[in-house]
């Protein structure tokens, strides 16, 4: 008689646990265990539980090749999360792990596999090989892709997160919290226009952070400004200007007060210290109307100088593409309110950009690409199945100014020209021409980042594939790249990603894209958004009036008359804090709740990745302390494992 060790662990999160029948059998290479009921005196696989059962055989199986779970009911339907099953096989032989991470929903049978990460050529065992096929056609059949609008990335064919399967919905912890939070926003109901810019602070009282705060103090401030194109939610517009623009008729006369004795904008272009913000993407978008009334947008142009004593400044505004007699340049020597109203427009621009360009459509869509073809082409046991697994709100519409068509057609414009290079830090940065850019710490942190991540990735790769005949042998893995190249970013002729994978470095390079996007690049586009635009007229997500054509018009009056009012401010306020907020069930870059790796020397690099983090973290640390002014959204301890919001 054989007796196997068999422990069971049963989900953490709320509702994991189960009171249904829960049975067991090993299936060996040489033959499969009895079916066997788990059941010890008490409560089995409650929330949390790891549970012990003895398995028997009349002889041994053989080589462990699969464990088949099944859930039967046992009064009423309970759903069971299972996170592994561990198994002792008898004489102390080396305990094996089988990660399961699923749900088992209704009377099911569930098959696993041990743990080691393996690519198709690693099988040969032909019951291994007919599980892997079936895997795959099962996930086929869930996650199915569909057009969600035209010239958009493709997703997941799910209309609500109710009709996604169960494995990957938010857990009942997150969506109750999801739905708490959205409270206060919801309470709101629509009012008038604030009387004059100290009035914002009415909505400041509960909702505050140490950078709103800031905001507050110092959004006027033009090094402010400058500060806030580099290092806020937006920091990947900004970039060098070697020759002005045609229809940005900006002469040196105009800013020359702007730039330091001895030197003019000629020279400064030349010398690489001219940069430029184009949002040529915003121009003839449709507008939003809300409650009856007409939003506005502009496409503002803003030229910007590295002072050598006042850092990165503006220097001159056209609020339009379209130059002439009613697009005029405003200047940091107009009227103060002139000034500062130019200044308003571009921050409301970036608003539009950053919310539905760099955050939802640069990481959250892309994204979803990547997760949609790993369900679909990869099987669990696939090592690049393994990595990629460590790696919108309706309410906008009532009050963005770029609001239902206008949102879909801003993110079509930017699919159009989105490119695979800009999705990778040490190509984008030199393409902007940003590379010498002073105190531009989100590049020198995305850097760190993306190093730290492909110097771990391409250990990973190494590991399971030892040349790049190994990479283009694996049918799985080209069935994959296809699926992404050529389902996911779909209608994108020039995107730049092929449909074939043919070395070593480029499955790296593109593995590292998808865990630098919905890791870093997501937490420097999203965490920060209630610290930049809590203080409304920093970034104001809508505009009620036209943008001026007369810098003498421009007075208090108008100002607050085009900045949101009471209500779709308090609405911004709430949403950003929502989003941005540091999620309560967050698990930093680097540490992973679910072991799927179980070889020692995955892990080995996993632990070097994680103390890689460490030194990065204390490099960031050391560099902010003291500084009024702190840039911490790329520290990794703030970094969220993976896209969670």
């Amino acid at each position: 008689m054989a007796v196997y060790t068999v422990t069971v662990a049963t989900g953490k999160s709320e509702y994991s646990g189960t009171n249904n029948y829960i049975f067991v059998t090993l299936v060996g290479e040489e033959r499969e265990s009895e079916r066997t009921l788990l059941d010890n005196p008490g409560l089995d696989f409650c929330r949390g539980a790891v549970d012990q059962y003895k398995v028997t055989s009349p002889s041994h199986l053989g080589s462990l090749l699969l464990v088949r779970l099944e859930k039967q009911r046992y009064w009423l339907e309970d759903n069971w999360f299972c996170r592994y099953v561990t198994v002792e096989p008898p004489g102390g032989d080396k305990v094996l792990t089988f990660p399961c991470y699923r749900w088992l929903i209704g009377d099911v049978k569930v098959e696993i596999r041990e743990g080691t990460a393996k690519t198709l050529s690693d099988d040969s065992v032909p019951q291994l090989l007919a599980h892997r096929k079936m895997e795959l056609q099962e996930r086929q059949a869930a996650y199915r892709w569909v057009t969600w609008s035209p010239g958009m990335p493709r997703c997941i064919d799910a209309e609500t997160e109710a009709d996604l399967p169960q494995d990957v919905r938010f857990d009942n912890e997150k969506r109750s919290d999801f739905e708490h939070s959205l409270h206060y926003k919801l309470a709101i109901s629509f009012g008038k226009s604030w009387s004059d810019l100290d009035d914002f602070k009415r909505i400041f009282w509960k909702l505050r952070s140490p950078i709103a705060e800031y905001c507050m103090e110092h959004w006027k401030e033009d090094g402010f400004f400058g500060y806030q194109c580099m290092n806020g939610s937006n920091p990947r517009m900004i970039q060098r200007c070697k020759k002005l623009p045609e229809n940005f008729p900006v002469v040196p006369d105009m800013v020359q007060s702007s730039m330091t004795p001895r030197t003019n904008l000629d020279k400064e272009l030349k010398a690489g210290n001219i940069y430029l913000l184009d949002y040529a993407i915003m121009d003839g978008v449709p507008t939003n109307t809300i409650r009856g009334k007409p939003q506005y947008i502009a496409a503002p142009l803003c030229l910007l100088y590295q002072h050598p004593d006042d850092g990165l400044i503006p220097i001159a505004i056209q609020l339009e593409q379209t130059r002439g007699l009613d697009t005029p340049i405003f200047l940091p020597k107009d009227p103060p309110l002139a000034w500062l109203l130019a200044k308003m427009w571009v921050r409301h621009s970036e608003f539009q950009v950053f919310q539905l360009l760099s955050h939802l459509l640069r990481t959250h869509l892309v994204i979803e690409v990547f997760c949609v073809a790993t369900l679909r082409q990869l099987p669990a046991v696939h090592p690049i199945y393994k990595v990629s697994l460590i790696i919108q709100n309706c309410s906008f519409q009532l009050v963005v100014s770029t609001g239902g068509e206008g949102l879909v057609v801003l993110a079509q414009r930017e699919y159009k020209v989105l490119t695979y290079r800009s999705l990778q830090p040490p190509i984008d940065f030199p393409d902007r021409g940003v590379s010498q850019l002073p105190n531009y710490f989100y590049r020198e942190h995305s850097l760190l980042l993306w190093e730290a991540i492909l110097s771990f990735v391409t250990g990973m790769v190494g590991l399971y594939y030892q040349s790049d005949h190994d990479v283009q042998e694996d049918l799985e893995l080209q069935a994959w790249i296809r699926d992404i190249s050529q389902e996911g970013f779909t209608e994108l002729p020039n995107f730049g990603l092929p449909s074939k994978l043919g070395t070593r470095e480029e499955l790296s390079t593109l593995l590292s894209v998808a865990i630098f996007s919905s890791t870093a690049q997501h937490a420097a586009t999203n965490n920060g958004q209630f610290d930049w635009c809590a203080w409304v007229p920093n970034t104001p997500c809508t505009m009620r009036q036209p943008a001026p054509t007369d810098k003498d018009a421009v007075t208090m009056e108008l100002i607050m008359a085009t900045l949101p009012d009471v209500s779709q401010s308090c609405v911004q306020m709430a949403i950003t804090w929502h989003l941005g907020r540091a999620q309560p069930d967050a698990i930093p870059l680097g540490q992973y709740a679910e072991e799927h790796f179980t070889e020692g020397r995955a892990q080995e690099l996993i632990d070097r990745f994680t103390a890689e983090l460490k030194e990065i973290e204390k490099h960031i640390a050391s560099q902010n302390e003291g500084l009024e002014l702190q840039y911490l959204f790329l520290l990794p301890s703030r970094i969220e494992n993976s896209i969670t919001i």
